[in-house]
């Protein structure tokens, strides 16, 4: 049987140039939240959603003094995250929990309930949104892969057609999450797109694209494989490459250019939604 693609981030940290700009972005955009909203304590669940290392969504947090807790359903991935979160010498509170639907934390418990790029690996997404709004005294942010976009289809018509099956794709509808959480009680302070870098939304390396599409090139596997080519996030928290967000960031011009984010969603790899919870 084949390992999950998971199992190998745990210990292969170099998780590509596409999740490490990611990464970056969604660190930038946790800050604000933090600035914003005096965020203290935080739940993210499910951790797994993400391509890449496992559970560090919430490792920007931890940094700036949060109180994080993060929950996963499998046994052997969450203790590969805590032992990832051990070396990088950060506190956080780490939950096995299998039933999202129905999670064991009082209300109004957490600042910030959060998930990333989750939704559509879980048999209750619905549920688990609920449970987000339920749990949390201030915020629910909830980002899902951005349907719309050129990679999405390039990988679900072309590139990656047996992962589609795997996955409950309604939940990459932002009117379907939004009607969920409003419901729910939540009032929307923000909504729009983040990861919008200038490459499709593969979630594979450079070369196993090629390779899927058929193009066989030494002088471009050379460039995307090797040693040259390694982007690791872990390495740059744990402050071994210092320079990894100045050099990855400078993909970041149409994030920030100052254009309706409507515009963007064609190339955008997530879209987001922040709401206020009502209690």
């Amino acid at each position: 049987m084949t390992e999950p693609v998971w199992k190998k981030y745990l210990t292969d940290w170099n998780e590509g140039l596409g999740v490490v700009y990611e990464r970056f972005v969604l660190n930038d955009y946790l800050d604000t939240l933090i600035d914003d909203y005096d965020i203290r304590t935080v739940l993210e669940a499910p951790l797994y959603g993400m391509a890449g290392v496992s559970g560090i969504n919430s490792v920007r947090l931890a940094e700036r003094g949060c109180d994080v807790t993060l929950v996963d359903n499998n046994r052997d991935r969450l203790a590969g995250v805590e032992a990832i979160w051990d070396k990088l010498n950060l506190p956080a509170n780490f939950l096995l929990h299998r039933d999202y639907a129905h999670l064991p934390f009082p209300d109004n418990h957490f600042d910030l309930a959060w998930e990333w790029a989750g939704l559509w690996y879980l048999p209750d997404a619905a549920g688990l949104l609920r449970e987000l709004v339920r749990v949390s005294r201030k915020l629910v942010f909830v980002a899902m892969p951005n349907n719309l976009q050129v990679g999405y289809l390039m990988r679900k018509y072309v590139i990656d057609r047996d992962f589609f099956p795997t996955v409950d794709e309604r939940w990459v509808q932002m009117d379907r999450i939004k009607a969920t959480l409003a419901a729910a009680g939540v009032r929307f302070t923000d909504e729009g797109v983040l990861d919008v870098p200038p490459w499709p939304d593969t979630v594979m390396p450079a070369a196993e694209v090629l390779k899927r599409l058929g193009i066989r090139s030494k002088k471009l596997d050379a460039q995307f494989t090797g040693a040259g080519w390694t982007w690791n996030t872990m390495a740059y928290y744990l402050g071994q490459e210092p320079d990894l967000r100045d050099r990855v960031m400078k993909y970041a011009w149409l994030d920030h250019a100052p254009i309706p984010w409507q515009l963007k969603t064609v190339w955008a790899h997530h879209r987001y939604v922040l709401g206020l919870v009502a209690k």
